[in-house]
């Protein structure tokens, strides 16, 4: 599961997460047979940067996420942390918010802050490897770089490889580099283009890891470009066949199960793993969320992921 709420409450003055983050709650999501939380989290946040309060911000917003893993890892879950929201002025093709800290989805990670914050988070974890590092949420520099192979450069390479984004960018392989030269070793999630539904040259650009330990992330909602199994067999089937797929988010806007249970049994005979977005009560059409409260009790979404995931075993 997706437990969402970290990478936006700190930075809109609201707290730490969005809702109950206890061992209750843990134990409800257990109760569905889920054995990984993603947990997205915000740049400003962890790094304690000057726009977020205090409060909510630095060693507290630190500790609390670091708390939330141990709990999870208590219960016998995997937790990856997923950066979500980055710095960087944007106001391209598809910009999200022009603010220029971590108050909505960027294109790409900032080279300001990024190494920085990476390397923090790579020290605090590195030896538990019960823990998933998911370095960048979702790029979207396709949108703003022109080009395919160009658009790749930058996801990889970052630096003067990009154009058409109004911030110094981090590429993939840097991301890599600070996390291993802290001696961390954990599996790191790098997800590709369009909001990391296209892994068409995942595999071509795939920075080198002395660890060997890198994972392909994937997300795929029934109103992506690549929402069909003949797209999948053509696009996610040889990244499968190669390294581990993880698709970090799935899930559909319309209040039903129809396309992740399809997607769900095609990653299943691809042996890959996915976690549905999100456990928060939201709308299931606008979140989409899996649950209508904490204890539990699903969605229509969320009771097609919740009887696929007891039928697993």
């Amino acid at each position: 599961m997706n437990r969402s709420g970290g990478e936006f409450a700190c930075v809109q003055g609201n707290g730490i997460f969005d809702g109950p983050m206890d061992a209750a709650s843990v134990a409800a999501i257990k109760s569905w047979h889920a054995n990984v939380v993603r947990v997205p989290f915000n740049e400003d946040c962890w790094l304690g940067l000057p726009n977020v309060e205090p409060a909510y911000a630095g060693a507290t917003y630190r500790a609390a996420l670091k708390s939330y893993v141990d709990l999870l890892h208590q219960n016998g879950l995997v937790a990856i942390l997923d950066l979500h929201w980055t710095q960087g002025v944007y106001t391209g093709n598809s910009s999200a918010c022009t603010d220029v800290n971590s108050t909505c989805q960027k294109p790409m990670t900032d080279a300001a802050h990024a190494v920085d914050l990476w390397t923090s988070v790579a020290t605090a974890f590195k030896g538990d490897d019960a823990t998933i590092l998911d370095l960048f949420n979702e790029p979207y520099l396709d949108r703003a770089v022109s080009g395919s192979a160009a658009a790749w450069t930058c996801w990889r390479d970052g630096g003067s490889a990009c154009t058409g984004i109004g911030y110094a960018v981090a590429g993939m392989q840097t991301l890599v580099n600070a996390v291993r030269a802290t001696g961390a070793t954990n599996v790191l999630m790098l997800g590709g283009l369009a909001y990391s539904n296209d892994l068409t040259q995942w595999l071509q650009y795939k920075p080198s890891d002395p660890a060997g330990n890198l994972v392909a992330s994937w997300h795929s909602y029934n109103f992506n470009t690549c929402s069909s199994s003949s797209c999948w067999d053509a696009q996610l089937a040889p990244v499968a066949a190669a390294v581990p797929l993880v698709a970090g988010e799935i899930g559909e806007n319309d209040c039903a199960s129809g396309y992740v249970t399809g997607l769900m049994d095609w990653l299943d005979r691809h042996q890959a793993s996915y976690l549905g977005w999100t456990w928060n009560t939201w709308n299931c059409s606008t979140g989409p969320a899996l649950i209508s409260a904490y204890d539990g009790t699903p969605t229509a979404f969320g009771a097609g992921v919740r009887q696929h995931f007891l039928a697993a075993g």
